[in-house]
């Protein structure tokens, strides 16, 4: 079997591969996502463009120096076309899920597979979500019982968890939603020798 390492830092990402019978070893890519973020930006990408380009910058930083298949992954959140960053505090948090209440967005998902420093796949899911109006009193309390914890996610939600509670509307693949295109993903790791056929 071909060794597996991802290049992510995700806790969720790490469970959805271990959750799939995938094993693999993690290593931190070290990219600077800002900087990758403002090329594609000032290239004309989009927060797409821009989760498919960390993805596969990753997969490939980390498999230019580590053998095996490498796996890269990124998550970008657009909301009326622009690009959103995780919350930096509660604050920003609950300012943002005030903003998003009532109204549908985007989550791009991509996961790349690169060796010896080249990508060979990638692929990107996009999933559209719509928050339902839940009222301040609601928000507040999932703030609480959330706390810091939900700042790891770039729409401050666990759809996992009691954050499921904030939708109205979810359309899209559901391990794309929790950061992790996973079928495709399997399939090229079973054609890669990295898993049982």
């Amino acid at each position: 079997m071909s060794p597996v390492i991802l290049a992510s830092q995700s806790a969720a990402r790490s469970q959805i591969l271990a959750g799939a019978g995938v094993a693999f070893d993690k290593i931190v890519s070290g990219v600077d996502e800002d900087l990758v973020k403002a090329r594609i930006q000032a290239e004309g990408g989009g927060p797409r463009a821009v989760a498919q380009a960390l993805a596969e910058i990753k997969a490939a930083t980390v498999s230019a120096a580590q053998p095996g298949l490498v796996i890269g992954a990124d998550q970008t959140l657009e909301f009326d076309g622009a690009l959103y960053d995780k919350a930096a505090s509660l604050a920003e948090a609950r300012a943002r899920l005030i903003a998003l209440r009532g109204k549908p967005h985007h989550l791009h998902s991509a996961v790349a597979l690169a060796q010896g420093g080249e990508a060979l796949w990638s692929q990107t899911a996009s999933a559209t979500l719509t928050l339902r109006d839940f009222s301040d009193a609601f928000l507040d309390h999932y703030l609480d019982l959330e706390g810091e914890g939900l700042l790891g996610s770039v729409g401050c939600y666990r759809l996992e968890g009691p954050g499921a509670q904030l939708f109205a509307a979810i359309e899209g693949d559901y391990f794309a939603i929790l950061g992790l295109p996973l079928m495709g993903l399997l399939d090229q790791l079973r054609q890669r020798g990295a898993l049982i056929p």
